[in-house]
């Protein structure tokens, strides 16, 4: 059969080469006679995968020296509970901005433990945009700011980052990491997990600044313990090998294509083609304010249930998968990470037209 267009919002498609390579070493890795599946994560070989893919992540990134790199577990929802056991320790407050359910999630998360704040929400219009903030929005003591970066199921995503002046602003960037610059040093942590953008699912990617670590709370367990993972250089228990050597080929494809900078233009193409159709179309209609849209996530609708099922189906049977939007927007939604090809969107907008035209 075929390869689909895979329009998931995660797991997510991967780069066909990174899937060809990683077939091709499945049963012996570089000659050593084993698959990285099966090896220790103590030995050589591996600590060599392991410090190629943080390398790679500083070089992409262009992270700070002061800055830890950590591969972890426990998917993102699991930093919703280690980042106030960790970072909200001074005053014990913190101050979240909601700008949809996994920022949400997160702060509802963070409640148990301090004094949690929502600054600003986008909830009053179903998160369709970035609530902008003033400095007086938060609070001079909160331990930090938390956002998430790009919202994957209401496909808005911020363009300029909340004016928190010297507080220590955390972001979960998981459905846009690696899909442009960012400026490491704006932010005390961010993080994200790899299924949407990175590798396949099971491995999260934090990046912390070295100041903040070390002031875990007593309860803290151990593995959510970001000293104690970086003290042992991710290394405190089996960390997910195989997802990380799929994550180390997946950063070696972004440098070929020319790092950060190429990923970004590449992404802003595959963006524009889609939403200049949406904004012509007399059928399909974006759901989010124009500022605010994503790069990774292009939700849009039809108005009409019925039709949106019917588009769905159709293209389901035309190649083009998971299309079908969050419950909480309803119609479609095309996430188009950076490993979805160029002809990917452009064979979608294709299949957009002719639907439109034959169901006037």
């Amino acid at each position: 059969m075929a390869r689909v267009y895979n329009f998931s919002a995660g797991p997510s498609t991967l780069p066909e080469s990174v899937l060809e390579q990683a077939a091709s070493e499945m049963l012996d890795y570089q000659g050593c006679g084993q698959s990285v599946m099966e090896m220790s994560h103590r030995s050589k070989v591996f600590d060599k995968i392991i410090k190629d893919a943080e390398a790679l992540m500083r070089e992409l990134y262009n992270v700070p020296d002061n800055y830890k790199v950590l591969f972890l577990q426990g998917g993102a929802s699991a930093q919703f509970s280690a980042i106030p056991l960790n970072f909200m320790n001074g005053s014990g407050k913190a101050d979240y901005i909601i700008t949809g359910q996994w920022a949400k999630k997160a702060f509802q998360e963070a409640q148990k433990y301090g004094d949690v704040k929502a600054a600003a929400s986008s909830a009053d219009k179903t998160f369709s945009y970035i609530p902008k903030t003033k400095p007086e929005d938060f609070r001079e003591d909160a331990d930090y700011v938390y956002i998430c970066m790009n919202n994957t199921i209401y496909g808005t995503v911020y363009k300029e980052l909340p004016p928190v002046g010297d507080k220590v602003l955390i972001a979960d960037v998981s459905s846009c990491a690696l899909s442009e610059p960012l400026d490491i040093s704006k932010f005390g942590m961010v993080y994200f997990g790899a299924q949407k953008n990175v590798a396949p699912a099971g491995l999260v990617v934090a990046i912390i600044r070295e100041d903040l670590l070390g002031n875990a709370r007593d309860i803290t367990p151990v593995m959510m313990n970001y000293k104690v993972q970086a003290d042992a250089d991710s290394l405190y228990n089996t960390p997910p090998c195989w997802t990380i050597y799929i994550c180390k080929l997946v950063l070696e494809w972004i440098k070929s294509l020319g790092g950060l900078e190429a990923m970004k233009e590449r992404n802003e193409k595959k963006a524009k083609i889609l939403y200049d159709f949406l904004d012509s179309s007399e059928m399909f209609k974006g759901t989010v304010v124009p500022e605010d849209r994503s790069l990774m996530n292009v939700p849009f609708v039809t108005g009409n249930d019925e039709l949106d099922a019917k588009f769905v189906k159709e293209a389901t049977e035309a190649g083009f998968v998971n299309l079908k939007g969050h419950r909480t927007v309803g119609g479609m939604r095309a996430s188009i990470y950076n490993a979805m090809p160029i002809e990917g969107v452009e064979k979608l907008v294709a299949f957009m037209k002719k639907f439109e035209e034959e169901n006037k």
